[in-house]
This record gives C-alpha cells, sequence and structure tokens, in this order.
C-alpha cells in the first residue's frame, strides 16, 4: 500500500509552470514535516523545499523565487507550484513526509515520485 502519492509532474518547456500535489494517508500519524527532493539521473537526492506543520519554509537556493510550498493540514497533502521551469528543473521529484507515531516513534515515507521534464 503506497502512503504517499504524488500527481502532477510532465513535460513543459522553459519558462513554463507545473504544479504538483502529494497526499499522505490518513494512516500517518502526526505529520510534523512534507517535502519535496528530486533527482536527476546521476546526481543525488536533494532537498527542492519543505514546509512544517506550522507553515515554516525551506528553499534550496536555486528555487528561491521561481518555488513555492504549500500545504493543507486537514488534507495532509502539500503541493510545490513551479515556476519559470528551466531545462536544469529537469529529475524525478519526490515526496517525503516525516511523522511521529502514537508512541513518538519517528517515522519517514517516501513517495513513488513523478517525472518532471522542461524541454528547452
Amino acid at each position: 500500500v503506497q502512503l504517499v502519492v504524488e500527481s502532477g509532474g510532465g513535460l513543459v518547456q522553459t519558462g513554463g509552470s507545473l504544479r504538483l500535489s502529494c497526499a499522505a494517508s490518513g494512516s500517518i500519524f502526526n505529520i510534523y514535516r512534507m517535502a519535496w527532493y528530486r533527482q536527476a539521473p546521476g546526481k543525488q537526492r536533494d532537498l527542492v523545499a519543505a514546509i512544517t506543520s506550522g507553515g515554516s519554509t525551506d528553499y534550496a537556493d536555486s528555487v528561491k523565487g521561481r518555488f513555492t510550498i504549500s500545504r493543507d493540514n486537514a488534507k495532509n497533502t502539500v503541493y510545490l507550484q513551479m515556476d519559470s521551469l528551466k531545462p536544469e528543473d529537469t529529475a524525478v521529484y519526490y515526496c517525503h513526509v516525516s511523522a511521529t507515531s502514537q508512541l513518538g516513534v519517528p517515522n519517514n515515507h517516501w513517495g513513488q515520485g513523478t517525472q518532471v521534464t522542461v524541454s528547452s
């Protein structure tokens, strides 16, 4: 059972926009952070943006001013609005969920990834 599901990837031209969505299962208890990472071929997986349950955000320098992360706590959903896309944004984008169990045990969950391709 996939507990974290991304959607919204695709092919877009340089300068275009895409909006990614990530829905976490309601069975994941006490989510305190949701984030987007990306991994290009042959490269490591890097943080793109993160948001806490309180609304604090963090962005990679390469996407500041172009990407916006937002969250709907009631729906356990996080969004990534990507504007002014560049070819170097091409990667598989992964959603990551940080949570704690009812006993306070940390647990982390990854989505299956969604491909974003920006053509020049």
